[in-house]
């Protein structure tokens, strides 16, 4: 569901990869692989991945967080733009699938911006906390276990400085968050977590109907 942009027909789909897409070569080389990876439906989209990194050089960001790095293709595209001293905490629990990652990372050069945690990725988060870096982090990239989207939200936000920006993948769960009564307890926990950030007076909100929808939240 997160390959492309949801709803959008193939040939309009290809016609916005081809007026916008600017990928680099090690980019498209890991896209190729993962789309060959039996759990491929977890990579996030080219124009997703593009759009990581307009936000990032928008704002300025030095210090971002991601939390769920599957391949590496999101981590890859953010790091890409990030200043020479800029870092990015990537949050994983997967040795087997972040091999892949370490190997274009490696390639792209940009290996030395990445500190790869294996290990729960609250874990991680509050061991960051703990170690006094609330409001020291610019950009937060969510996608992993739905079910704990809310515990990353709060955590991200926590981490983040004023003016910086939670992005938040798969909010639309395929369409599947306008069922009456979904079916998976993944897709409740974002329909609650929807309606809470719609609420949270601590974020301004903007919610594009970009790959599976993406929620970008602003702390004030």
């Amino acid at each position: 569901m997160s390959r492309k942009s949801l709803g959008l027909p193939d040939d309009l789909h290809e016609y916005l990869l081809s007026i916008s897409l600017r990928e680099s070569d090690v980019q498209t080389r890991l896209r190729e692989e993962t789309a060959d990876h039996p759990k491929s439906e977890m990579q996030i989209a080219p124009e997703q991945g593009q759009f990581l990194q307009f936000l990032v050089q928008l704002i300025g960001a030095r210090r971002t967080v991601e939390i769920g790095v599957f391949t590496g293709y999101s981590a890859l595209a953010v790091a890409e733009v990030l200043p020479p001293n800029g870092e990015l905490v990537a949050c994983d629990i997967s040795e087997e699938y972040t091999q892949v990652a370490r190997r274009y990372w490696a390639e792209a050069g940009v290996e030395d911006k990445i500190d790869l945690r294996i290990a729960p990725a609250a874990e991680t988060l509050e061991a960051l906390l703990d170690d006094g870096q609330d409001g020291a982090f610019d950009f937060a990239f969510i996608d992993a276990d739905k079910e704990a989207y809310d515990t990353y939200y709060e955590q991200s936000l926590s981490l983040l400085r004023p003016g910086g920006v939670i992005a938040l993948d798969n909010m639309f769960r395929g369409g599947a968050v306008t069922d009456p009564v979904p079916d998976d307890e993944s897709t409740q926990a974002i329909r609650r977590l929807n309606d809470k950030i719609h609420d949270d007076e601590r974020v301004t909100l903007s919610v594009l109907p970009l790959a599976d929808g993406v929620t970008l939240a602003i702390k004030r």
